[in-house]
């Protein structure tokens, strides 16, 4: 069973128990992938534990906290037709990466295929793949599954050459809802992105992390994506609304603060989307208002 069409990237930074239990479900998957980490300048002693359990795997330690730019280093370091990124705290189902594979294989436009996401220990589906099974958005025949809009990196198999196309994760966003400019780009250049339930991965959340940092940062880029690639009608739309609805607190506060002392890149940087995309963006946008996955809370 094994298969090497595809090489599985995770980024981590001071998660070592969650990391250490992902490695293990990816070292026992039949397909028997090729698995690189980057760590991200971790202290609790994530790369010595990787180094010492999992000699076969790559690490990269780049000394510093990249953020998601940890997986464009290991990208650099792929040499399949097919990266599979997944977090320091999901898992793919065994079998879900051949399935994968051979969706890509046989149709040359698909660039990435976004797996069912179901929460442990409880075996729920995530909040978010309601919104991916029903996406809004048009799709060819081919397409094995609804088309998105944008893709979650915790769950998603890419065509290698797709991502370097597009230069990999913006190096302006760090992380937070990094996935939406690169996805964007990508449909520019016309690859099509495809939710498969077929396909599954498993996420225990980390209780390591701090979730309203992580909101301030998620919607920071959500207006930098938006100032980045949206119509200037679009993007004041979509500010003003997001002005309206985020909740009246600091961590809002910060982050609009944080966009806009980034405006003199982010105007230099500015490519707007067709008026063929942006149709399709505004669709998503209706749509993303109604979903619980999307609320910046926490």
């Amino acid at each position: 069973m094994t298969d090497h069409r595809t090489t599985v990237v995770v980024i981590t930074h001071n998660r070592r128990p969650e990391l250490l239990r992902t490695l293990h479900a990816l070292r026992a998957l039949p397909e028997s992938p090729r698995v690189i980490v980057t760590d991200n300048a971790s202290e609790d002693g994530t790369a010595e534990a990787v180094a010492r359990l999992f000699p076969e795997m790559t690490l990269l330690t780049p000394g510093r906290n990249l953020g998601a730019l940890g997986r464009n280093l290991a990208v650099a370091e792929v040499r399949s037709p097919y990266v599979a990124f997944c977090d320091d705290d999901t898992w793919w189902e065994p079998l879900s990466l051949r399935r994968a594979a051979d969706l890509l294989d046989t149709r040359p436009q698909l660039g990435a295929v976004t797996a069912r996401i179901v929460v442990e220990p409880s075996g729920e589906e995530d909040p978010v793949v309601a919104e991916l099974r029903d996406s809004p958005l048009p799709r060819p025949d081919w397409l094995p599954g609804p088309a998105l809009g944008s893709f979650l990196a915790a769950a998603t198999v890419m065509r290698t050459d797709a991502f370097r196309s597009v230069g990999g994760f913006h190096p302006g966003l760090w992380l937070g809802g990094e996935e939406e400019l690169l996805a964007t780009d990508l449909l520019v250049r016309g690859w099509w992105l495809s939710y498969v339930p077929e396909l599954l991965i498993h996420h225990a959340a980390s209780d390591i992390r701090d979730s309203t940092e992580r909101r301030t940062l998620g919607l920071r880029n959500t207006l930098w994506y938006t100032w980045l690639r949206r119509p200037w009608i679009s993007a004041v739309r979509r500010t003003v609304h997001l002005m309206c609805t985020v909740p009246r607190d600091r961590a809002s506060l910060r982050a609009f603060a944080r966009a806009l002392g980034g405006l003199p890149w982010v105007l230099r940087q500015r490519r707007p989307v067709p008026p063929s995309l942006e149709a399709r963006l505004r669709a998503l946008e209706r749509a993303r208002r109604a979903s619980t996955a999307r609320r910046y809370v926490g």
